[in-house]
């Protein structure tokens, strides 16, 4: 089977590396070769040590784009895994063994593929395969789900077929679905090139005195994901963050803020240029009226500290939102969590609000997974399951592509 005349124009005149572990499924890396061929990819071949015991790099080289790699240390270039992973729009390892799986989750590159996969910021497309019992391992499980955690997408495996003459799954998806993954996956790598987005990220803090703050339990996981990920889709994207995280790679600006007041000046100021607004920072209600200039002595007694609100400037961006820009909001809620946010949704005229339920152990503040609701203005509600917030990001932006498009 073929992939369709659409698959073929979206690979067309792409730079995709192929890279080929070490199973028995490297015979029909061959096939996927040939094919990204025929559909006008540029394809530069990768083989392990491995690969080689089941094919050789001649036959990759005699249907691939340029003759196949394999080694660190024996390329035409003196750096071959940074020249292929800065020129890559996609890295594609087929098949992806049990092995290749852990030293991508733990970040060994210790060969040219392993190298390449470190070196690149572009999408990386996985095809497992191998035994069944390899497969359902919970260490393959529990590195499966760090790569999907990172944003790495897999195609397959299939149930089928095995080597040793049982069936199960883990056999090599087919040569056509594996090319229609790498479609989608570079399709969704540029659907937001040209917009503008602005991402806010964690939780204001507001003085008590010199020393201590009114805060909240925010850790800024999610912005961040929603920002590296928008970054890696294409957009030009402003952070404004409250949080000591790295900078996500390929953001434009960064914008360390620590107050709603700050959070509020950085925001308005950039509002009208964005395409796209994502408010997912916790940005205090509340903050103390009159701040101490000194810090509070324990023998004074505990201090009286009245608060006053802060300006919920997220009223302002959906009072003021130019035609096309899409805004999106939060809402961290513990009860009734669709009725609570749709109705912050429909008074703060927002076109998306993402809901979660913070009184669950593993959706919300400071931990890596998360529960949304995504709920948009036409009144359509989408329930996500449990997933890593790289994941949530990325259902985030489908949705805002969709809006956009429109």
């Amino acid at each position: 089977m073929t992939p369709t005349p659409d698959v073929r124009a979206s690979l067309a005149g792409r730079f995709v590396v192929l890279g080929v572990a070490g199973g028995i499924a490297a015979y029909k890396a061959v096939e996927v070769c040939r094919q990204l061929v025929d559909a006008g990819v540029h394809v530069a071949p990768v083989l392990t040590a491995d690969a080689q015991r089941f094919v050789g790099p001649l036959t990759f080289t005699a249907v691939a784009s340029e003759p196949a790699r394999v080694d660190l240390f024996d390329a035409p270039e003196p750096m071959p895994h940074t020249h292929l992973g800065q020129h890559a729009d996609l890295v594609l390892v087929a098949p992806a063994t049990a092995s290749l799986l852990a030293k991508a989750a733990a970040g060994i590159g210790d060969d040219l593929l392993t190298a390449t996969l470190l070196a690149t910021r572009a999408p990386v497309l996985l095809a497992p395969a191998m035994h069944t019992e390899m497969w359902e391992h919970p260490a393959v499980r529990a590195n499966v789900a760090t790569l999907t955690g990172r944003g790495v997408a897999l195609v397959g495996p299939d149930r089928g077929h095995l080597a040793g003459g049982d069936t199960g799954p883990g056999r090599l998806a087919e040569p056509d679905a594996i090319l229609t993954a790498a479609a989608r996956v570079l399709g969704a790598a540029a659907d937001l090139a040209g917009l503008s987005i602005l991402v806010t990220a964690g939780g204001t803090r507001e003085a008590i005195d010199p020393v201590r703050f009114v805060g909240n339990r925010s850790s800024g996981k999610m912005g961040h994901a929603v920002a590296d990920a928008a970054a890696r889709r294409g957009a030009r994207v402003t952070l404004v963050t409250t949080v000591d995280r790295a900078e996500p790679p390929g953001v434009a600006e960064v914008v360390r803020v620590e107050t709603a007041a700050e959070m509020e000046a950085a925001v308005m100021s950039r509002a009208a240029t964005q395409d796209v607004i994502v408010m997912a920072a916790a940005v205090a209600d509340f903050r103390p009226k009159a701040p101490s200039a000194t810090k509070t002595k324990k023998e004074d007694g505990p201090p009286e500290i009245v608060l006053e609100p802060t300006h919920d400037f997220l009223v302002d961006l959906g009072a003021t939102k130019p035609p096309g820009q899409v805004l999106v909001g939060f809402a961290a809620e513990t009860a009734d969590l669709v009725a609570n946010a749709t109705d912050k949704l429909r008074r703060k005229q927002l076109d998306v609000i993402v809901g979660n339920d913070v009184a669950q152990p593993d959706a919300g503040f400071e931990v890596d997974t998360n529960r949304a609701v995504l709920c948009t203005a036409d009144g359509a509600v989408e329930e996500l399951p449990l997933m890593s917030k790289t994941a949530v990001a990325g259902a985030i932006l489908d949705t805002i592509a969709q809006l956009h498009s429109r």
